[in-house]
């Protein structure tokens, strides 16, 4: 279901999402914005605006269906990037050129305070939390980069953000207890997630986390908070990280079935799994970079929040299985505790009488609170947040489910609706997709493209924003990334099974009349793959794109 979300961000909101939001429309970006947090990519020069005012978001989630503008609401959330300049890709600007982005907590004024305290008191019942409550968040499964309503369930990474951004200013939340378990998402929104438990806590207010069930992505979350209980029995595996390749040609070959791949870029290694036996040389090469920056930046965000060196850590992960009271003895928890007895210490801190219970409020709940009602709405300029996550195809399937997927065409309505309203004064594409339709790529580039002509454009990627994912963002002004975010484009592939000799086992044929010497190209099972010029014409197009960039083809696409 697409939706059309109205968010608020206001002057308390400036040091976290608007001050790269007036970073974009009152700058020129003849340089590079990048993510304070970031990993950069590319940029060029749109024309600069100068807006220096409060700043609105209006965030569309990308699903299978449109609605209307006026169907909006106030709830919801933007993770918005924040700005920061690598020397190496900055054209020798400082930093001084563009705002860090860093999360600075502002105490609100006497009259500001009284403005929300008047608000609360008006509050829809569902948005009334009592005073020295906790905020509770259960980060356990998938986490998805849509939004969601109150009706759907899972978790929604904008929201969660937003949760945490919230509370730092409610006077009402007390501290955060996360219960933290296996995750079933990407490093990128870890990160992210992590980021703003760390921005939380620079508001005074505590963070505890509990973890019953623990790995190498699920501490990296943890280690953010400032105490870390799990219990007894907890189940914690810090044994390292590792990547997997599995090959089906053997399999396919013993029924008669021949893989067909063609590829252009010795790194693309989307077929592999059909047409080889075993890893290749380059997509070896690929996965290990990989596992090493993941592992390198695990390592040293670890040692940096425990205090040990790194050596210390490599080593004790090096150890194998090992006990929870070893966690304990080597301080990567501060205490083995059971959830009612870490509710408890949290009663006690705060001064709850024992007798009654520990007021908490649950992420659900929460996500319901307005950022009106605590004095977070902005103006009436508008930054358009266009989330597009999943796999692309240019329409919606017959089977496909709602928000599962990126569909060009509703996409690009979202796109043309921005361009010509004069309401919204700049745009950020928010992307987390491998890729998909390459027609439905370039559709989508190019009204990107006629955005960024006329608005200021952003695109933030979460996860993976790879092949078409990442084509889409090369239409934008600056691109910005997590550090542990996959992309990049490193070529394009095409196949089909050829079934002769299955035919021959079991007896079937076909005979197939043609006019055209590429008749058959598509039709004939049992006959070579021809594709390669398609190919080729592809990969003309997507080198045409790269080219703008001021990029070397041979470099992304090395043969």
């Amino acid at each position: 279901m697409s939706k059309l979300i109205l968010l608020h961000a206001s002057h308390h909101l400036t040091p976290i999402h608007t001050r790269v939001f007036t970073a974009v429309v009152g700058a020129s970006l003849s340089t590079p914005l990048l993510h304070s947090h970031c990993r950069p990519l590319f940029s060029h020069s749109p024309s600069p605006l100068s807006l220096r005012r409060r700043l609105s978001v209006r965030a569309f989630d990308d699903s299978s269906s449109a609605t209307k503008p006026e169907e909006s609401t106030e709830n919801g959330a933007v993770s918005a990037p924040e700005a920061k300049i690598d020397a190496e890709n900055a054209n020798a600007t400082t930093d001084k050129d563009y705002p860090s982005g860093e999360f600075q907590f502002q105490e609100a004024s006497l009259w500001k305070s009284f403005v929300v305290k008047l608000r609360m008191l008006f509050a829809y019942p569902w948005e009334r939390v009592k005073k020295g409550s906790v905020l509770t968040m259960t980060l356990r499964g998938q986490i998805t980069d849509q939004l969601k309503s109150r009706f759907s369930r899972g978790l929604s990474l904008p929201q969660i953000c937003e949760n945490f951004v919230k509370a730092a200013y409610d006077p009402r939340i007390a501290g955060v207890y996360l219960q933290i378990e296996s995750l079933n998402c990407g490093w990128g929104k870890v990160e992210e997630i992590r980021r703003h438990i760390l921005d939380f806590q620079k508001s005074g207010k505590f963070v505890v986390a509990y973890a019953p069930a623990c790995s190498e992505k699920e501490y990296y979350l943890a280690s953010a908070c400032q105490e870390i209980y799990a219990p007894p029995s907890a189940y914690f595996s810090l044994f390292g990280l590792s990547v997997q390749a599995s090959f089906v040609r053997g399999v396919l070959e013993k029924i008669g079935v021949e893989p067909q791949v063609e590829r252009i870029g010795k790194y693309k290694s989307a077929g592999d799994q059909l047409a080889r036996t075993t890893m290749s040389k380059e997509n070896c090469e690929m996965l290990t970079a990989l596992l090493d920056n993941i592992y390198g930046n695990w390592l040293d965000i670890i040692s940096s929040t425990r205090g040990k060196k790194r050596e210390d850590i490599e080593k004790f992960v090096n150890e194998g299985v090992y006990q929870v009271e070893k966690l304990k003895e080597e301080g990567w928890i501060t205490s083995i505790q059971y959830d009612d007895e870490v509710t408890s210490m949290l009663k006690e801190r705060l001064g709850v009488q024992k007798e009654e219970k520990l007021p908490l409020v649950d992420y659900r709940k929460y996500s319901k609170v307005r950022k009106w009602t605590l004095g977070l709405s902005g103006g009436k300029d508008k930054i358009a947040i266009i989330r597009a996550s999943g796999s692309i195809s240019r329409v919606r399937g017959s089977f496909s489910l709602p928000g599962s997927s990126i569909v060009g065409e509703q996409f690009i309505e979202k796109i043309r609706t921005i361009r010509e309203s004069k309401r919204y004064k700049a745009a950020i594409i928010r992307i987390d997709s491998p890729g998909g339709d390459a027609l439905a790529s370039d559709l989508m580039w190019r009204e990107i493209k006629l955005l960024a002509a006329s608005k200021p454009v952003i695109a933030s990627m979460s996860d993976v924003a790879a092949s078409g994912g990442y084509y889409m963002a090369m239409a934008a002004d600056a691109i910005v990334a997590e550090n542990l975010t996959l992309t990049g484009s490193i070529g394009v592939v095409t196949g089909k099974f050829n079934l002769g000799k299955l035919y021959e086992k079991i007896g079937f044929n076909k005979e197939i009349i043609s006019r055209g010497k590429f008749a058959e190209v598509l039709a004939a099972e049992q006959r070579p793959f021809k594709y390669i010029v398609l190919l080729h014409t592809l990969f003309c197009v997507i080198s045409f794109i790269i080219l703008e960039r001021d990029k070397n083809i041979n470099s992304l696409f090395p043969s």
